[in-house]
């Protein structure tokens, strides 16, 4: 089954099936079925049309999903950016955004790979 042009697994409860919707979280999905009334417990192949339909329609009246999230996310992320904030000064440089710490953690991010030391002792040669 196909939504918004992204592959639903099949043999998946559609509560749990909905998640790989960018977008839509468990909390989300369980509300969206139950808004429906379809039974959470119930496998993606085995939705009507019907209900398909009704999942569709409820999804773009009430949540932004997919290519619109994205787009949302990106231009605030630009907004930020732009009026270089101390968020958006974290964005451009690469950084964690949320206040983490960078001594120890983000290394990769940073390109500050470092290889763990040996034990220090060299490997005696057999003769």
């Amino acid at each position: 089954m196909r939504l918004f042009g992204i592959s639903i697994p099949d043999e998946k409860r559609i509560d749990v099936s909905l998640t790989y919707l960018y977008g839509v979280g468990r909390t989300r999905a369980q509300k969206l079925v139950a808004d429906i009334k379809i039974d959470p417990a119930k496998k993606a192949k085995d939705l009507t049309p019907e209900e398909v339909n009704n999942i569709k329609d409820y999804i773009e009246k009430t949540f932004k999903i997919e290519g619109e999230l994205r787009q949302i996310i990106r231009s605030n992320i630009a907004r930020l950016k732009e009026t270089e904030s101390y968020r958006g000064m974290r964005h451009s440089r690469k950084l964690p955004v949320h206040g983490q710490r960078t001594k120890t953690n983000s290394r990769t991010v940073r390109g500050n790979v470092r290889k763990t030391a040996g034990s220090g002792k060299r490997k005696v040669e057999l003769k």
